[in-house]
């Protein structure tokens, strides 16, 4: 059973920092991608930033030069910096793992519980 774990969320004012932290546990072989989404009320799940296990990164625009996606294989961990914040990055934000439970498996998508992040004054 994989579980992942978030935490950092909360309640910033507009021009603040936040940072995002998730762990991956369980019966895990490899974790080919990590990321980050977010849903806001209304709106569809959208991918905000990837990393491969190379360290390779993917940004949506809105979040590009703001927000920065680190990840440590040693603890399965993987991190948002997010930087000038603003109410429109006000969502639920989600970890997602895409990983090998057995040396063999198909890959597979696993999330997290998701975390609140709201930007408001």
């Amino acid at each position: 059973q994989v579980q992942l774990v978030e935490s950092g969320g909360g309640l910033v004012q507009p021009g603040g920092s936040l940072r995002l932290s998730c762990v991956a546990s369980g019966s895990i072989i490899t974790i080919l991608d990590m990321a980050w989404y977010r849903q806001a009320p209304g709106d569809q799940r959208e991918l905000v930033a990837q990393i491969a296990g190379s360290g390779g990164t993917n940004y949506v625009d809105s979040v590009k030069g703001r927000f920065t996606i680190s990840r440590d294989n040693t603890k399965n961990a993987v991190s948002l910096q997010m930087n000038s914040l603003s109410p429109e990055d006000t969502a639920v934000y989600y970890c997602n793992a895409f990983l090998r439970e057995t040396i063999y498996g198909i890959p597979k998508d696993y999330w997290g519980q998701g975390t609140q992040v709201t930007v408001s004054s």
